[in-house]
């Protein structure tokens, strides 16, 4: 379970990865690459969202970091 959305930033490709994993707790990481290096990692704990939501957590958790890293590089631009 998660999600994977790249885009290209100028002449690199930024990828934001979301994977669900049950191994010590539940939780849900975010990882974004930037040219293929690891730059950030997010971690959110879910062991006490019912599994018939985790999908939706996920995506919402997935398309926040997204929203956030869209702003940042918005405001990187106006300056």
């Amino acid at each position: 379970m998660g999600r994977l959305d790249a885009f290209d930033i100028g002449a690199k490709k930024l990828t934001v990865q979301t994977e669900f994993f049950i191994r010590p707790s539940w939780r849900i990481e975010t990882k974004v690459y930037l040219a293929g290096a690891l730059k950030k990692v997010y971690t959110s704990d879910v062991a006490d969202v019912a599994e018939e939501d985790l999908q939706r957590v996920v995506n919402e958790f997935h398309q926040t970091k997204i929203d956030e890293i869209v702003s940042g590089l918005k405001q990187m631009k106006q300056t």
